[in-house]
């Protein structure tokens, strides 16, 4: 059995990415691994599904038989039936993507066509200087996570100028935490500057990209069986460190010793509180990190977190 403080740190904190690499899988298997998982042991630690606006259109027609709200009585319609609204994060590009998000919205308003609905969007800006126009176009009812630039693409490579054109707004940020190339994987200390400056702008992020297993460490990059590997963050590093970020006020040098440690004894869960190495996080601090800072996480597989997290005894 799971401790307290676990499923306060995990609980509602994977974005089902199925579609993305390295799973890659297409709509329709994507969305029944969706429905497995939301009708599954686990459910507890899912969150949205993630789609690209431009394919709204065709999760609709791929789910809509597994999405709740529907008068079928076998299959996965029943068991639906008795869920909530699937809940979807939008990939938005350009402005005309709003307008796909507000058709598929309305459409699967109604009972009859399997309920979902799309209240976050996750959206790519090529400078700070495009994030209020993009905010403007935003609906109230849906919460933006605009992803930060590559730092090749940032003055200087510092994302503070960019996250700074967030700050005042009622949004996120999203930082890219790996990929399929060694490249992708941004340093500790980057993660943990990043971190401290959303902290400082006083707005919450999500991560995205390799961040299937909980503990740092060495992992092929894909599926494939000649796939090279390297070194990953874990996601229980991630959001310790983000928890310690916000709650503490740690800096960025002592949030990349958390995101760079590879010992999952390391990291102590019980029904009190979260240690890592000595220092202690309790259960009201976890939750309202997780609940104002440290949100979530794109992962393309729902799976390999949950195994991981059964390998180490931690469910």
């Amino acid at each position: 059995m799971e401790s307290r403080s676990l499923r306060t740190l995990v609980g509602g904190l994977i974005d089902y990415a199925g579609l993305f690499p390295p799973a890659k899988l297409d709509m329709a298997p994507a969305a029944e691994a969706y429905a497995r998982a939301i009708r599954g042991e686990h459910e507890w630690l899912l969150s949205r599904f993630v789609c690209p606006a431009a394919r709204l259109a065709e999760l609709g027609t791929a789910a809509a038989s597994m999405m709740p709200g529907t008068n079928a009585t076998s299959g996965y319609r029943e068991q639906a039936s008795i869920g909530e609204p699937w809940r979807i994060s939008a990939l938005v590009d350009k402005p005309d993507d709003l307008e796909l998000i507000h058709r598929f919205n309305e459409a699967h308003a109604r009972e009859d066509a399997g309920q979902a609905v799309v209240d976050v969007v996750e959206v790519k800006v090529a400078k700070a200087d495009d994030v209020d126009p993009m905010l403007d176009q935003i609906p109230e009812d849906i919460f933006p996570f605009f992803e930060v630039p590559p730092a090749d693409q940032l003055p200087g490579g510092d994302p503070r100028g960019f996250l700074a054109a967030l700050a005042g707004n009622t949004c996120g940020a999203k930082i890219r935490t790996g990929g399929i190339a060694a490249t992708a994987f941004p340093t500790p200390l980057a993660v943990g500057e990043f971190m401290v400056a959303c902290r400082n702008c006083e707005i919450p992020f999500k991560a995205t990209a390799g961040l299937h297993h909980p503990v740092r460490g060495d992992f092929r990059l894909t599926y494939e069986k000649d796939s090279p590997s390297c070194t990953m963050h874990g996601f229980l590093n991630v959001f310790v460190a983000g928890c310690f970020v916000f709650c503490k006020g740690i800096r960025a040098e002592d949030a990349a010793q958390v995101l760079s440690d590879t010992d999952p004894k390391a990291f102590i869960c019980t029904d009190q509180g979260l240690t890592w190495r000595n220092h202690v996080l309790d259960i009201t601090e976890i939750a309202r990190a997780r609940e104002a800072f440290a949100l979530t996480f794109g992962s393309c597989s729902f799976d390999e977190p949950v195994e991981d997290l059964k390998r180490l005894g931690l469910l």
